[in-house]
Protein backbone atom coordinates (compact mmCIF):
# COMPACT_ATOMS: atom_id res chain seq x y z
CA UNK A 1 0.00 0.00 0.00
CA UNK A 2 1.49 3.16 -0.87
CA UNK A 3 0.44 6.39 1.73
CA UNK A 4 0.43 10.17 1.07
CA UNK A 5 2.02 11.88 3.51
CA UNK A 6 0.93 15.13 4.35
CA UNK A 7 4.22 17.96 4.90
CA UNK A 8 6.54 18.22 7.85
CA UNK A 9 4.98 21.45 8.05
CA UNK A 10 1.50 20.05 8.39
CA UNK A 11 2.53 17.42 11.09
CA UNK A 12 4.52 19.85 13.21
CA UNK A 13 1.69 22.56 13.40
CA UNK A 14 -0.40 19.74 14.55
CA UNK A 15 1.59 18.63 17.17
CA UNK A 16 2.03 21.97 18.26
CA UNK A 17 -1.72 22.67 18.05
CA UNK A 18 -1.84 19.71 20.29
CA UNK A 19 0.81 20.79 22.96
CA UNK A 20 -1.26 23.83 23.58
CA UNK A 21 -4.49 22.08 23.75
CA UNK A 22 -2.36 20.32 26.31
CA UNK A 23 -1.35 23.78 27.74
CA UNK A 24 -4.64 24.85 28.45
CA UNK A 25 -6.28 22.38 30.46
CA UNK A 26 -3.02 22.88 32.77
CA UNK A 27 -3.60 27.34 32.54
CA UNK A 28 -7.47 27.61 34.52
CA UNK A 29 -6.26 25.42 38.12
CA UNK A 30 -9.14 26.88 40.72
CA UNK A 31 -7.19 25.93 43.58
CA UNK A 32 -3.92 24.29 44.73
CA UNK A 33 -3.00 20.82 42.76
CA UNK A 34 -3.02 18.13 44.98
CA UNK A 35 -1.54 14.75 44.37
CA UNK A 36 -3.88 11.43 45.46
CA UNK A 37 -2.61 7.75 45.90
CA UNK A 38 -5.50 5.26 45.34
CA UNK A 39 -4.59 1.39 44.73
CA UNK A 40 -0.81 1.86 44.61
CA UNK A 41 -1.05 4.78 41.58
CA UNK A 42 -1.29 8.44 41.93
CA UNK A 43 -3.85 10.95 40.68
CA UNK A 44 -3.66 14.84 40.70
CA UNK A 45 -6.41 16.99 41.18
CA UNK A 46 -7.34 20.60 41.53
CA UNK A 47 -8.23 21.21 45.14
CA UNK A 48 -10.40 24.34 45.95
CA UNK A 49 -12.69 25.96 48.52
CA UNK A 50 -16.63 26.89 47.94
CA UNK A 51 -17.81 28.14 51.38
CA UNK A 52 -16.27 25.45 54.14
CA UNK A 53 -16.12 22.69 51.33
CA UNK A 54 -12.98 21.25 49.63
CA UNK A 55 -13.39 20.69 46.34
CA UNK A 56 -11.66 18.14 43.95
CA UNK A 57 -11.44 18.20 40.26
CA UNK A 58 -9.52 15.47 38.37
CA UNK A 59 -6.40 16.71 36.31
CA UNK A 60 -4.68 13.34 35.56
CA UNK A 61 -2.74 10.39 36.14
CA UNK A 62 0.85 11.16 37.53
CA UNK A 63 3.09 11.08 34.31
CA UNK A 64 6.59 13.42 33.91
CA UNK A 65 5.13 15.50 30.86
CA UNK A 66 1.70 15.98 33.72
CA UNK A 67 4.18 17.33 36.32
CA UNK A 68 6.33 19.53 34.12
CA UNK A 69 2.91 21.30 33.58
CA UNK A 70 1.35 21.05 36.77
CA UNK A 71 5.33 22.57 37.81
CA UNK A 72 4.39 25.65 35.04
CA UNK A 73 0.68 26.35 35.72
CA UNK A 74 0.67 29.90 36.66
CA UNK A 75 2.82 30.85 33.72
CA UNK A 76 0.92 28.43 31.48
CA UNK A 77 -2.49 30.64 32.96
CA UNK A 78 -0.72 34.19 32.38
CA UNK A 79 -0.09 33.23 28.45
CA UNK A 80 -3.68 32.38 27.87
CA UNK A 81 -4.48 34.67 25.33
CA UNK A 82 -1.12 34.43 23.42
CA UNK A 83 -2.06 30.49 23.06
CA UNK A 84 -5.61 31.32 21.97
CA UNK A 85 -4.20 33.52 19.01
CA UNK A 86 -1.75 30.37 18.44
CA UNK A 87 -4.19 27.92 17.90
CA UNK A 88 -6.48 29.67 15.83
CA UNK A 89 -3.75 30.18 13.56
CA UNK A 90 -2.40 26.64 13.99
CA UNK A 91 -6.12 25.66 12.92
CA UNK A 92 -6.11 27.70 9.78
CA UNK A 93 -2.58 26.24 8.32
CA UNK A 94 -3.94 23.13 8.90
CA UNK A 95 -6.65 23.60 6.92
CA UNK A 96 -5.11 25.19 4.00
CA UNK A 97 -2.74 21.91 4.34
CA UNK A 98 -6.02 20.10 3.64
CA UNK A 99 -5.97 18.77 7.01
CA UNK A 100 -9.64 17.23 7.13
CA UNK A 101 -12.57 19.27 9.26
CA UNK A 102 -15.18 17.95 10.92
CA UNK A 103 -18.78 19.02 10.47
CA UNK A 104 -20.13 21.58 12.67
CA UNK A 105 -22.51 19.39 14.60
CA UNK A 106 -20.11 16.51 15.60
CA UNK A 107 -17.15 19.41 16.35
CA UNK A 108 -19.65 21.23 18.73
CA UNK A 109 -20.67 18.26 20.41
CA UNK A 110 -17.26 17.24 21.28
CA UNK A 111 -16.00 20.55 22.18
CA UNK A 112 -19.08 20.85 24.96
CA UNK A 113 -18.36 16.98 25.56
CA UNK A 114 -14.80 18.59 26.65
CA UNK A 115 -15.51 21.36 28.51
CA UNK A 116 -18.12 19.24 30.74
CA UNK A 117 -14.65 16.93 31.45
CA UNK A 118 -15.51 13.30 29.85
CA UNK A 119 -12.37 13.57 28.04
CA UNK A 120 -10.48 14.53 30.96
CA UNK A 121 -12.54 12.20 33.22
CA UNK A 122 -11.26 9.01 31.50
CA UNK A 123 -13.75 9.12 28.08
CA UNK A 124 -11.95 7.95 25.24
CA UNK A 125 -13.15 8.30 21.54
CA UNK A 126 -13.32 5.34 19.54
CA UNK A 127 -14.60 4.14 16.33
CA UNK A 128 -14.46 6.30 12.71
CA UNK A 129 -14.14 9.44 14.46
CA UNK A 130 -11.07 8.30 16.75
CA UNK A 131 -9.70 6.64 13.41
CA UNK A 132 -9.65 10.47 11.51
CA UNK A 133 -7.71 12.11 14.40
CA UNK A 134 -4.75 9.35 13.46
CA UNK A 135 -3.85 11.40 10.50
CA UNK A 136 -2.64 14.20 12.33
CA UNK A 137 -1.17 11.56 14.86
CA UNK A 138 0.64 10.37 11.98
CA UNK A 139 1.00 12.46 9.29
CA UNK A 140 -0.76 10.51 6.50
CA UNK A 141 -3.08 11.78 4.18
CA UNK A 142 -6.73 9.83 4.03
CA UNK A 143 -7.93 9.27 0.83
CA UNK A 144 -12.15 9.26 -0.04
CA UNK A 145 -12.26 5.76 0.21
CA UNK A 146 -10.45 5.38 3.27
CA UNK A 147 -12.66 7.00 5.47
CA UNK A 148 -16.53 6.52 5.58
CA UNK A 149 -18.05 9.92 6.73
CA UNK A 150 -20.31 9.52 9.60
CA UNK A 151 -21.97 11.46 12.28
CA UNK A 152 -21.85 8.72 15.10
CA UNK A 153 -19.82 9.02 18.04
CA UNK A 154 -18.58 6.11 19.96
CA UNK A 155 -16.96 7.20 23.23
CA UNK A 156 -15.66 4.18 25.71
CA UNK A 157 -14.46 4.31 29.70
CA UNK A 158 -13.09 1.91 32.26
CA UNK A 159 -16.12 1.67 34.77
CA UNK A 160 -13.75 1.30 38.01
CA UNK A 161 -11.85 4.56 36.44
CA UNK A 162 -15.23 6.28 36.17
CA UNK A 163 -15.52 4.80 40.14
CA UNK A 164 -11.91 5.85 41.29
CA UNK A 165 -11.72 9.24 40.20
CA UNK A 166 -14.34 10.88 42.46
CA UNK A 167 -15.10 13.69 40.36
CA UNK A 168 -17.84 13.87 37.72
CA UNK A 169 -18.94 15.67 34.77
CA UNK A 170 -19.99 18.76 34.99
CA UNK A 171 -22.74 18.71 33.52
CA UNK A 172 -23.23 15.05 32.85
CA UNK A 173 -23.00 13.47 29.56
CA UNK A 174 -26.90 12.61 29.44
CA UNK A 175 -27.37 16.72 30.06
CA UNK A 176 -25.06 17.32 27.30
CA UNK A 177 -26.51 14.95 24.86
CA UNK A 178 -30.03 16.16 26.11
CA UNK A 179 -29.18 19.95 25.32
CA UNK A 180 -28.31 18.83 21.88
CA UNK A 181 -31.55 17.57 21.23
CA UNK A 182 -30.20 13.97 21.56
CA UNK A 183 -32.81 11.42 23.25
CA UNK A 184 -31.98 8.02 24.95
CA UNK A 185 -32.96 5.15 22.87
CA UNK A 186 -34.52 2.39 24.59
CA UNK A 187 -32.32 -0.54 25.70
CA UNK A 188 -34.03 -4.11 24.80
CA UNK A 189 -32.04 -5.72 27.83
CA UNK A 190 -32.83 -3.45 30.50
CA UNK A 191 -33.52 0.10 31.74
CA UNK A 192 -30.08 1.83 31.62
CA UNK A 193 -29.21 3.59 28.12
CA UNK A 194 -26.38 3.91 26.68
CA UNK A 195 -26.95 4.69 23.18
CA UNK A 196 -28.71 8.46 22.20
CA UNK A 197 -30.37 9.31 18.85
CA UNK A 198 -30.56 12.90 17.90
CA UNK A 199 -33.97 13.98 17.02
CA UNK A 200 -33.95 16.40 14.06
CA UNK A 201 -31.25 13.76 12.29
CA UNK A 202 -29.68 10.08 12.30
CA UNK A 203 -26.88 11.00 14.12
CA UNK A 204 -25.99 8.46 17.13
CA UNK A 205 -23.66 8.62 20.04
CA UNK A 206 -22.86 5.29 21.67
CA UNK A 207 -21.14 4.84 25.38
CA UNK A 208 -19.06 1.37 25.70
CA UNK A 209 -16.91 -0.30 28.70
CA UNK A 210 -14.80 -2.83 28.70
CA UNK A 211 -17.00 -6.56 29.69
CA UNK A 212 -14.71 -8.67 32.31
CA UNK A 213 -16.87 -11.30 32.28
CA UNK A 214 -20.53 -11.02 30.78
CA UNK A 215 -21.37 -8.07 28.40
CA UNK A 216 -24.14 -6.01 29.24
CA UNK A 217 -24.83 -2.44 31.06
CA UNK A 218 -23.15 -1.10 33.46
CA UNK A 219 -22.59 2.64 34.82
CA UNK A 220 -19.87 4.93 34.25
CA UNK A 221 -20.18 7.11 37.67
CA UNK A 222 -17.79 9.86 36.64
CA UNK A 223 -19.58 10.55 33.68
CA UNK A 224 -22.90 10.29 34.35
CA UNK A 225 -24.15 7.74 31.82
CA UNK A 226 -24.93 4.13 31.24
CA UNK A 227 -22.62 2.20 28.73
CA UNK A 228 -22.62 -1.36 26.89
CA UNK A 229 -19.93 -3.90 28.23
CA UNK A 230 -17.85 -5.08 25.66
CA UNK A 231 -15.08 -7.98 25.39
CA UNK A 232 -11.72 -6.89 24.08
CA UNK A 233 -12.50 -2.79 24.54
CA UNK A 234 -10.34 -3.02 27.47
CA UNK A 235 -7.16 -3.78 25.12
CA UNK A 236 -8.21 -1.27 22.63
CA UNK A 237 -8.55 1.57 25.50
CA UNK A 238 -5.69 1.07 27.59
CA UNK A 239 -2.64 3.97 27.67
CA UNK A 240 -5.02 6.55 25.17
CA UNK A 241 -3.47 9.51 24.05
CA UNK A 242 -4.33 12.79 23.85
CA UNK A 243 -5.47 14.26 20.22
CA UNK A 244 -6.41 17.45 18.65
CA UNK A 245 -9.91 17.80 16.78
CA UNK A 246 -10.05 20.14 14.27
CA UNK A 247 -13.30 22.26 15.31
CA UNK A 248 -12.69 26.21 15.98
CA UNK A 249 -9.19 26.83 17.74
CA UNK A 250 -9.18 23.21 18.18
CA UNK A 251 -10.98 20.69 21.09
CA UNK A 252 -8.53 18.37 23.38
CA UNK A 253 -9.84 14.64 23.37
CA UNK A 254 -8.39 10.98 23.66
CA UNK A 255 -8.18 8.27 21.41
CA UNK A 256 -6.67 4.63 21.79
CA UNK A 257 -2.43 4.00 20.76
CA UNK A 258 -3.04 3.50 16.85
CA UNK A 259 -1.26 0.17 16.81
CA UNK A 260 -3.77 -1.39 19.29
CA UNK A 261 -6.57 0.49 17.50
CA UNK A 262 -5.56 -1.40 14.40
CA UNK A 263 -5.20 -4.68 16.01
CA UNK A 264 -8.57 -4.11 17.51
CA UNK A 265 -10.29 -3.60 14.03
CA UNK A 266 -8.68 -7.29 13.49
CA UNK A 267 -10.89 -8.69 16.44
CA UNK A 268 -13.67 -7.00 15.55
CA UNK A 269 -14.27 -7.84 11.91
CA UNK A 270 -14.02 -11.25 12.78
CA UNK A 271 -17.06 -11.02 15.27
CA UNK A 272 -19.47 -9.41 13.22
CA UNK A 273 -21.67 -11.11 10.59
CA UNK A 274 -24.69 -11.13 8.86
CA UNK A 275 -25.76 -7.78 8.34
CA UNK A 276 -22.67 -6.15 9.80
CA UNK A 277 -20.82 -7.63 6.76
CA UNK A 278 -19.99 -3.81 5.48
CA UNK A 279 -19.02 -2.48 9.02
CA UNK A 280 -16.52 -5.40 9.00
CA UNK A 281 -15.38 -4.36 5.58
CA UNK A 282 -14.89 -0.69 6.93
CA UNK A 283 -13.02 -2.43 9.66
CA UNK A 284 -10.59 -4.31 7.51
CA UNK A 285 -9.81 -1.48 5.61
CA UNK A 286 -9.51 0.78 8.92
CA UNK A 287 -6.94 -2.02 9.86
CA UNK A 288 -4.93 -2.49 6.72
CA UNK A 289 -4.37 1.36 6.34
CA UNK A 290 -3.04 1.85 10.13
CA UNK A 291 -1.04 -1.26 9.73
CA UNK A 292 0.40 -0.16 6.66
CA UNK A 293 1.38 3.00 8.19
CA UNK A 294 3.21 1.77 11.31
CA UNK A 295 4.67 -0.79 9.93
CA UNK A 296 7.00 1.71 8.49
CA UNK A 297 7.17 4.95 11.58
CA UNK A 298 6.73 2.73 14.35
CA UNK A 299 7.02 -1.18 13.76
CA UNK A 300 8.33 -1.53 17.54
CA UNK A 301 5.11 -0.54 18.94
CA UNK A 302 3.23 -2.56 16.40
CA UNK A 303 4.88 -5.37 17.30
CA UNK A 304 4.01 -4.96 20.52
CA UNK A 305 0.21 -4.18 20.21
CA UNK A 306 -0.01 -7.60 18.14
CA UNK A 307 1.88 -9.70 20.51
CA UNK A 308 -0.13 -8.35 23.54
CA UNK A 309 -3.35 -9.08 21.42
CA UNK A 310 -2.16 -13.22 20.66
CA UNK A 311 -0.74 -13.52 24.08
CA UNK A 312 -4.10 -12.99 26.01
CA UNK A 313 -5.54 -16.25 24.76
CA UNK A 314 -6.96 -19.00 22.15
CA UNK A 315 -10.40 -16.77 21.15
CA UNK A 316 -8.33 -13.63 20.45
CA UNK A 317 -5.64 -15.47 18.28
CA UNK A 318 -8.42 -16.87 16.27
CA UNK A 319 -10.17 -14.03 15.92
CA UNK A 320 -7.42 -12.02 14.43
CA UNK A 321 -5.85 -15.03 12.10
CA UNK A 322 -9.62 -15.19 10.74
CA UNK A 323 -9.07 -11.82 9.84
CA UNK A 324 -5.73 -11.89 8.38
CA UNK A 325 -6.77 -14.59 6.04
CA UNK A 326 -8.59 -12.60 4.16
CA UNK A 327 -5.70 -9.98 4.08
CA UNK A 328 -3.05 -11.71 2.54
CA UNK A 329 -0.71 -8.75 2.37
CA UNK A 330 -1.41 -7.28 6.12
CA UNK A 331 -0.85 -10.97 7.37
CA UNK A 332 2.67 -10.42 5.27
CA UNK A 333 3.60 -7.18 7.48
CA UNK A 334 2.26 -8.39 10.68
CA UNK A 335 4.02 -12.16 10.54
CA UNK A 336 6.92 -11.96 8.51
CA UNK A 337 7.10 -8.29 6.98
CA UNK A 338 9.91 -6.78 9.12
CA UNK A 339 7.23 -6.35 12.13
Amino acid sequence: MTLDRHSPTAHAAWHDLLRLLLDDRMSDFRGTPTRVERGGKHYWYDSYRVGTEVRKAYIGEEAPELLARIERHRELKAEAETRAAERARLVRILRAERFMGIDAASGSLLAAMAKAGVFRLGGTLVGTQAFRLYEGELGVRYRFDDLAQTGDIDIASFERLSLVLDDQAQPSAAEVLAGFAFDPVPSLTGDQTWRWRQSKGNALVEFLTPAFGEEGQRHLAALGVSAQALHHLNYLIAEPIPAAVLYRSGVLVQIPRPERFAIHKLIVAARRGGRDRIKASKDRRQAAFLIAALAEDRPDDLREAYADARSRGPKWRERIEETLGRMPEVAGMLQGGGV
